[in-house]
């Protein structure tokens, strides 16, 4: 006969409580304090313009390597894939250290396995102006394309190309956004597809992390297409969808946030709830599946 519940004597000893970032821990703040998140309601971005319109011509860099990847994965490298459909994690390189041949296949890599993960790098320590530059700027061109300047969240002072996510016991607007009431804080999303010309890649470095928790989770929206049936997939076809920034703007002015640009909205019939006009938006056609450059 199987034991009762209340009979099991746990093999964790950490409980809930002692495992959650509570103000009754010592903190001694971010190891990096110069990517300590900066707000500044006064900071003002312009709207963004779109490639091939107003600024110039881009092509995605994957376009332009070498499929063989001899600048990336050199005989150094070892490769690790975590699932068949996205994710491989790669040692025996350093991203500060790739050619211009090597970052553009790093862009052909990352739009094959989706997910990169890259350990022991020194990407975090050699400044912001390096960091810039390796995901901007190549020798003639703009490499990875014009870099995302977020309109609600912490960014670095002077930087503002930086995304700065940062949750300490005196530091912790997640709550603000996600209250704890919630049942999960789990949030499937693509990265700011309300955007004109949503980011084609993420540099997603960790400054600090916790011991427990904090996981990033993934998932393709490629394999997902996929297996969606013939039928199902011509129900798709033509279709476009409707991205909004106005909720994020709205609840962080609620909150006394910052909003450096005003938000668009793509697609969109009833707009009363934002009290606004159609004066007020810049609609961009966003179709519901595309393909990958």
């Amino acid at each position: 006969m199987a034991p009762s519940v209340s009979d099991i004597v746990p093999l964790v000893t950490d409980t809930i409580d002692d495992l959650k970032l509570t103000a009754t821990k010592q903190d001694n703040g971010p190891s990096y304090p110069f990517y300590y998140p900066y707000y500044d309601v006064n900071e003002k971005f312009p709207p963004t313009e779109v490639y091939g319109i107003i600024v110039i011509e881009h092509t995605d860099p994957g376009a332009k390597a070498d499929r063989a990847k001899p600048h990336l994965l050199t005989p150094e490298a070892n490769i690790s894939h975590l699932s068949p459909f996205l994710g491989t994690e790669i040692s025996g390189v350093q991203i500060s250290q790739l050619s211009e041949e090597g970052l553009d296949e790093l862009a052909l890599y990352a739009a094959e396995r989706k997910v990169l993960i890259f350990r022991d790098q020194d990407f975090k320590d050699i400044g912001p102006d390096k960091q810039i530059e390796i995901a901007k700027c190549g020798t003639l061109r703009l490499r990875f394309g014009r870099i995302q300047r977020h309109p609600t969240s912490g960014n670095v002072k002077g930087y503002p190309e930086f995304h700065v996510v940062y949750r300490g016991t005196e530091h912790d607007r997640l709550k603000e956004v996600i209250p704890d009431d919630r049942i999960t804080r789990t949030q499937w999303h693509s990265d700011v597809s309300y955007e004109k010309q949503p980011a084609g890649t993420t540099f997603f470095f960790v400054l600090d992390q916790p011991e427990v928790g904090g996981d990033t989770l993934f998932a393709s929206q490629v394999e997902a297409y996929n297996r969606l049936s013939p039928e199902f997939k011509k129900r798709l076809e033509g279709l476009r969808a409707v991205h909004s920034a106005f909720e994020q703007a709205e609840a962080s002015r609620r909150r006394g946030g910052v909003v450096r640009r005003e938000p668009i909205q793509t697609e969109v019939d009833d707009i009363s709830p934002f009290n606004i006009t159609h004066a007020d938006l810049v609609v961009m056609k966003h179709p519901l599946v595309r393909r990958h450059p």
